[in-house]
């Protein structure tokens, strides 16, 4: 049988510090198509991203905690594409030909899957192949809700932490799935909004902390003889964290997201979903404290991802090459194509237009 290839380093990646982090949001156009969008981040080294296109009726089979690819079996039956980390049974996020979306973010700490019984090898599914099982086989959230409650989700590494997902039906409903002492957990998330620890709910609570905050700038004030007045514009969003944390990254990401105006159409809301992510990018230097090595990569940021679910599009770009790539599952005839995976880059650089003045 098949064995996990990366799984001494995926442990290491899962547990090690920097943590690997993702911010999530969700947009709508006026004409409501829904767009999910994400960045990925892990300052330890690269990631060896790819991008996999799965047929209808491609087997899939999971691993176990031992390495080897006998847990539970599941066909395809719908298409998709993903983009995977380290090797290509790894989908981190993806989207499939019947408009569903599906993403891993990592959740360390906070959830806690049930023990792996070799019993219950049949119906005992690894934490970073549901991803894969979700885009495989449902179009609706509610079908996935009730399937899972007849899985075991496993961790393939006793040493790696957990993750949470969140799952996206093109008409914009979408849920966040975390399993916390082996408890599977639905949260309906209106927001649109996900990053990582503590729990979802932890983060909604904590946004009652920040509504003072506000558009636009603040107006002046008078303390006494003095008149106080704002420095420049957007004042009013003063003591917003600006921290890489989770927590922090929550926070920017609700208010950058809310206050988004609603732009037309759904080419439109995929660029200004990269607009609001380029606030999400971390530079490798404060990952690590003085003193440390650094990896040769150019960001934390390994790739930042926006998905057009009711166009059927996935738009990517790169730590190497910001220039924005995009993949039309309408293009794929999932009943023929092969299945296959290709490097994210095909070349590690970034392309320089020159200008050349007339």
């Amino acid at each position: 049988m098949k064995r996990i290839t990366h799984l001494t380093l995926l442990g290491w990646l899962l547990t090690a510090i920097p943590s690997l982090a993702c911010t999530g949001i969700t947009l709508r156009s006026a004409q409501g198509e829904t767009v999910a969008a994400r960045t990925i981040e892990w300052a330890g080294n690269d990631l060896n991203s790819q991008y996999v296109i799965v047929p209808r009726g491609h087997k899939h089979q999971s691993f176990l905690p031992d390495g080897r690819q006998a847990g539970k079996s599941f066909t395809a039956r719908y298409g998709y594409v993903g983009l995977a980390v380290e090797q290509a049974d790894f989908v981190v996020d993806g989207l499939n030909e019947a408009g569903l979306s599906a993403g891993l973010f990592y959740f360390p700490g906070y959830g806690a899957y049930e023990p792996f019984r070799p019993e219950e090898s049949e119906s005992s599914l690894a934490d970073l192949q549901l991803v894969s099982w979700v885009l495989a086989s449902f179009q609706r959230i509610d079908e996935m809700k009730e399937a899972i409650r007849h899985l075991h989700v496993i961790g393939i590494d006793p040493r790696s932490s957990t993750v949470h997902w969140r799952i996206t039906e093109e008409g914009g409903r979408q849920v966040v799935l975390e399993i916390v002492e082996g408890e599977i957990r639905f949260y309906e998330n209106a927001l649109g909004v996900l990053t990582n620890a503590p729990g979802f709910d932890w983060h909604l609570t904590n946004l009652n902390n920040y509504i003072n905050l506000s558009t636009g700038s603040v107006g002046e004030r008078n303390v006494g003889a003095l008149t106080l007045k704002a420095f420049g514009g957007g004042s009013g969003l003063h003591g917003i964290p600006g921290d890489m944390s989770p927590t922090s990254r929550f926070i920017r990401a609700a208010f950058f997201q809310a206050t988004a105006p609603v732009l037309p159409h759904a080419q439109a809301v995929v660029m200004q979903a990269f607009h609001l992510l380029n606030n999400f990018d971390i530079p490798i230097g404060i990952q690590f404290a003085s003193g440390q090595e650094l990896p040769d990569i150019p960001s934390a940021t390994q790739w930042t991802i926006a998905t057009d679910l009711v166009n059927r599009r996935i738009y990517y770009r790169t730590m190497y090459d910001g220039n924005i790539r995009c993949i039309d599952l309408n293009t794929i005839r999932f009943g023929k194509v092969r299945y296959q995976s290709a490097p994210l880059d095909a070349e590690r650089h970034q392309t320089v237009v020159m200008v050349r003045p007339q």
